[in-house]
């Protein structure tokens, strides 16, 4: 196991408070918070330059982003955490809750991955969107979405981190069903929402549970404070906060919305769901770790989970004819990745955050891309029908096979770097978990090859209408960019850079020998990489692509183009249970619970009504009543003096 240098958790070092071009720290949010506010509130008026207003507050917070990272670099490891309290958000009673933010090495790299792909998107938005009469408002809603992830990263403590939590989930909920009359569109939001507040209810609890046990919300004191809870408490907080990082990453058991939220336009897919959101579970393990080496136990489930989502979202990706809900598959089984070497502990922190960056870089490259070829195929995402689209969009098909090397693992592309270190990791760790991960890089592999084939090689399937095209600049300048980055952002490693730079975070670790030197592993990998290649080209390449799906295909076939069955298993275990549950309680509430209650009144009422019908008003019936109490008078007595 790994040995930490100085405690059994990593402690935070008293943050400063911000000066020089720190004090903009709060300017970082409010720009992208001002443009939402502006393009949402301001109607009409907005509608002819909102898109510009949104792209340039989201470049406005990626240059203050760029000027503060490089000012941090300036400092000695000892003072590269900042805070910058704002005011008092809450105080009642002994809870009290600033509205503080903090700057520090992790926090440093999430600023400029949301920041700088996010500009990017909203330049790629500005072709995409170029003729939907809503544009104005997809552009408020993507600053609302940067600015709550901001807000997310940026957070001092556990309640601001949860306010940045919950609008993401709010904005990825309006930009998912953006396109609201598609009926499809509108359930998938739905159906994200909805899987993402049962996650919420596990960091809410977390949050409740660390006021109760450390009396403070805060990073640093919880920190300061762990070694002083029970193992018990703090394996109950670490499942809590799994379960929310579950709903945010799309891991299993919560893992269902992702591929339905494809729905969404594009754009919407390549920054939530390649380079932000779904990366903040991962956010808040790392961040998190003082909770984590402390408890064993939500280590392992941690790892568990992590290891069969890798695996999942990898069969997904094989079945998958389109090709956005190919990419989601994929963006799952990475985000496996990057939670199985979170929860490995410190010999993984860094290499989470490593692979969380060059994902970001390389998905957000090929969702884009999708979005170029669905941009000169009509807006069709059927890969069967497409194939040879290279020859009409060679940019679009160029960058996009720099995110394919890099997401496969190509030597020297960035991925070949971050996945490898994780699989190193892993397999020192735990031979198990170490193979599982191994056989999920041969998957990718395949999934990949075979997106890449039907999409831009073999044969022309088009339709007749179909005249494939380029994409205006606007929208592959995006691409080239993030190529480049996705080809050169392996220059993290080098000299450890971004473990060293992530030490005051996560601690310093002295790494065990792996079973075999580095160089056995690499070359084990890139075979196996290479397996999964030949293995695509040998059943997809080689063969005619159907347009139907043929009937006779094996289980396994049809359980991976029913995404396991996840929907099925929800369904299942909780949705059917759960809505026989309500009604159940609700006919118990209805003829139970309310019968305790009215039925006092019921009876009196019963017995008034009866009476009732004897109050008629015709005399009558008063004479007869009277009669017939006479004789029963009369016969009374008459009984009596016989007796």
């Amino acid at each position: 196991m790994h040995l930490l240098t100085e405690s059994a958790h990593v402690p935070v070092v008293d943050p400063s408070s911000a000066d020089g071009i720190f004090s903009l720290m709060w300017l970082v949010i409010a720009l992208p918070l001002a443009g939402a506010a502006v393009l949402l509130l301001g109607g009409r008026l907005t509608d002819r330059w909102g898109h510009l207003l949104g792209t340039a507050t989201a470049a406005g917070s990626f240059v203050v982003s760029l000027l503060m990272f490089l000012s941090l670099m300036d400092r000695d490891e000892g003072s590269r955490q900042i805070s910058q309290h704002l005011y008092q958000w809450i105080h009642v009673g002994d809870l009290e809750v600033g509205m503080d933010l903090l700057y520090d090495p992790l926090s440093a790299l999430f600023l400029l991955l949301i920041t700088g792909v996010g500009t990017l998107i909203h330049v790629y938005s500005i072709g995409y969107m170029a003729h939907d009469p809503r544009r104005r408002r997809f552009f408020g809603y993507l600053n609302l979405f940067v600015a709550a992830m901001l807000m997310l990263v940026m957070s001092e403590n556990y309640v601001g981190l949860f306010l940045g939590w919950e609008g993401v989930g709010l904005a990825s909920y309006l930009l998912i069903g953006f396109w609201q009359h598609k009926p499809t569109a509108a359930a998938a939001a739905k159906k994200a929402f909805v899987m993402n507040r049962v996650g919420d209810m596990g960091m809410a609890l977390a949050i409740f549970l660390f006021f109760v046990t450390f009396g403070t919300t805060s990073f640093s004191g919880i920190s300061a404070a762990s070694s002083g809870a029970s193992e018990a408490t703090l394996n109950a907080l670490g499942l809590l906060l799994l379960l929310g990082a579950c709903g945010k990453s799309a891991q299993v058991p919560l893992q269902a919305w992702l591929l339905d939220a494809m729905e969404g336009p594009t754009p919407v897919s390549a920054l939530i769901h390649a380079a932000t959101m779904v990366t903040a579970g991962v956010y808040l393990i790392v961040r998190s770790n003082f909770v984590f080496e402390l408890a064993p136990a939500a280590q392992t489930v941690v790892v568990i989970v992590a290891t069969v989502t890798l695996l999942w979202g990898a069969v997904l990706g094989c079945a998958k004819d389109d090709i956005k809900k190919a990419l989601a598959g994929s963006t799952m089984s990475q985000i496996g990745y990057m939670m199985l070497a979170a929860g490995l502990g410190t010999p993984g922190y860094a290499f989470a955050i490593f692979h969380l960056l060059t994902h970001g870089f390389f998905k957000a490259n090929m969702f884009l891309g999708a979005g170029s070829v669905m941009h000169g195929m009509n807006d069709d995402v059927d890969m069967r029908r497409y194939g040879a689209v290279r020859h009409a969009m060679p940019i679009t098909f160029l960058t996009f096979a720099m995110g394919y090397l890099a997401i496969i693992g190509f030597p020297g592309f960035s991925g070949f770097w971050s996945k490898d270190k994780i699989i190193e990791v892993a397999l020192t760790e735990n031979l198990l978990v170490g193979l599982a991960a191994l056989l999920g890089a041969g998957i990718t592999g395949f999934y990949m090859t075979r997106l890449m084939l039907m999409t831009f090689f073999t044969n022309k399937r088009w339709k007749e209408d179909v005249h494939p095209h380029e994409s205006p600049s606007v929208m592959t300048v995006p691409l080239i960019v993030l190529a480049a980055l996705s080809v050169l952002a392996g220059v993290l490693l080098l000299g450890d850079w971004i473990v060293e730079w992530l030490t005051p975070v996560v601690g310093h670790v002295e790494h065990e020998e792996p079973p075999l030197p580095a160089l056995a592993i690499t070359g084990i990998v890139v075979v196996v990489v290479a397996l999964g290649v030949a293995a695509a080209w040998f059943l997809v390449a080689r063969r005619e692509i159907a347009l139907t799906p043929p009937e006779d295909v094996s289980f396994a076939t049809r359980a991976a183009r029913a995404d396991l069955y996840g929907d099925a298993i929800n369904e299942g275990l909780v949705v059917s249970p759960g809505r026989h549950l309500v009604s159940g309680l609700l006919t118990f509430d209805r003829h139970g619970a309310d019968g305790v209650f009215t039925g006092g009144a019921s009876a009196v009422s019963g017995i008034g009504g009866q009476l009732r019908k004897v109050q008629n008003g015709f005399v009558r019936s008063y004479a007869l009543s009277l009669l017939a109490g006479v004789l029963i008078v009369v016969l009374a007595l008459l009984a009596v003096n016989l007796g």
